[in-house]
Order: C-alpha cells, then structure tokens, then sequence
C-alpha cells in the first residue's frame, strides 16, 4: 500500500478508484434515478460491450486532434515568433488574435461544414482554432522571456544570428512552448469533437450525438471515458517528449540528475 501511494503512476488511479467509489454510494445514498446518472457499473458494462465500436470512432476523433494540433505548431509557433522579434506586427497581430477568441467556436463550426463539406477537414479546422491561440501565446512569452545578458555575450563572442537562434533563443523558449502545446493538444481534442457535433458521421462526437438522441446515458459516459483517455493519452505523449527534448529544464532536473 505504501509503494502505491508513492508511486507517480498509481496515484491517479488511486483517486479515479474513490472517485468511482464516491459517485457509486452518492447514487445509493440520494436514490439518484438511472435516466439522471447512470451507476458506474452500467457505464463499465457498456464500456466493455461496446468497446469495438467505441475504438474505431475514437480513431478519427484522434487523427482530427492530431491533425489541428500539428497546424496549430506549423502556424503558430512562426506567427509568434514573427511577434515576439517584431513590435510592429504584434501591435497589428496580438489583437486580432485576442479578437479571435471571443468567437464561439460551435458557432462558426456549421460554416466549415458548409464550405468543406462533411469528412476530416472541417474537424482539424475546429481542432487548429482552439488548440492555435495556448500556441501563439506560450511560445512568444518564451521568446521574450530570454535573457539579454547570454545574447550579448554570445554577440560579443561573435556568435551568427542562426548559432543564437538554436544555441540560445530556441532552447530558452522550449519550455514555455511545451506548456502551450500541452494546453494546446488537450483543447484540440475538444475541438475535434465541436466539429463532429455540428456535421459528422463517424467519431466520439458523433457516437455522443446519437446516444444524446438515444437517451443512452451510459453510452454517453462510456464515449466521455474514451474521450478523456485520448486527451490524457496524447497529453502523456507530449510530455514524454518534452522530457527527450528538455531534460535539462528545471521541471526535469531531478530525473535528469538520477538517470545521468
């Protein structure tokens, strides 16, 4: 019991287990009717019947987030780079961008259903506009957190802009956009089902749509469950990433000192 609650692994899923535990007696305890929320019993039940069905819809609901989240870093991280070293195009840019923001994005989703018609295409878009702006953001906070003191002396050592940009600037700047690529890879996910909800025949959106039409609770929750792994699961991935890519960075250090 002692290795489990030291364990970094298993303590999420000791939380999940009372969770689990506590929604089982609040429904016995309050006589909360199945139609409201469904036991956690029924949903694993569904779970397991349903399991094939729910893996193939999660597969394109994936393929979206992955596909808007990589626009999100093709596109975003040179448009905040262009802010971040440029003031003239922040001041025209940053705005916008804010602007953009406060566009309901369930509202502007039928119209790329509407212009690219139903498939892949407008479920990236919708993924690449909530996942694009954590980008923009982290990645020019990153570029301008960097201390002149280590430019100008790479300067003084005659050190070309391209040896700054990768020795120097790009390093300093990863760990601020790893953090909004990891906000950025968890909203994409959403996205992607925001564009499966307004014009879609297959996914994790779709599967909640027809089991909202259904009065199928247990099925909603059993496609919310998948819904959250694929998130937590590209979430991991990210991290692990970030950890191959930066294991120097202070919020590694300790690993990086125990392995080296």
């Amino acid at each position: 019991m002692k290795t489990l609650l030291t364990s970094q692994w298993a303590r999420p899923f000791l939380l999940i287990l009372v969770l689990l535990v506590l929604w089982d007696i609040s429904i016995r305890v309050f006589a909360i009717p199945a139609y409201l929320v469904p036991a956690p019993l029924e949903v694993v039940v569904q779970l397991w019947r349903e399991w094939p069905m729910l893996l193939s819809q999660a597969i394109p609901t994936t393929w979206a987030t992955l596909g808007g989240f990589a626009l999100s870093v093709v596109v975003g991280v040179p448009i905040a780079m262009l802010i971040a070293y440029s003031p003239l195009v922040e001041s025209f840019v940053y705005p916008l961008l804010v602007f953009s923001q406060s566009i309901p994005k369930v509202a502007v989703a039928p119209l790329f259903v509407v212009w690219f018609g139903f498939g892949i295409i407008p479920k990236v878009i919708a993924a690449f506009l909530l996942g694009f702006f954590p980008v923009v953001v982290s990645t020019v906070m990153g570029f301008k957190s960097i201390e002149h003191d280590m430019v100008d002396l790479a300067r003084s050592m005659g050190s070309s802009r391209w040896q700054m940009f990768f020795k120097i600037s790009l390093p300093q700047a990863l760990p601020a956009m790893f953090s909004g690529m990891k906000v950025s890879i968890t909203l994409a996910v959403v996205g992607a089902v925001v564009g499966e909800f307004v014009g879609s025949n297959s996914g994790i959106g779709y599967v909640l749509q027809k089991a909202n039409g259904n009065f199928d609770l247990p099925l909603m929750f059993a496609a919310l469950v998948i819904l959250s792994m694929i998130g937590v699961i590209l979430f991991v991935l990210l991290d692990v990433i970030e950890r191959m890519m930066i294991p120097w960075h202070a919020s590694h250090r300790q690993e990086f000192m125990a392995t080296a």
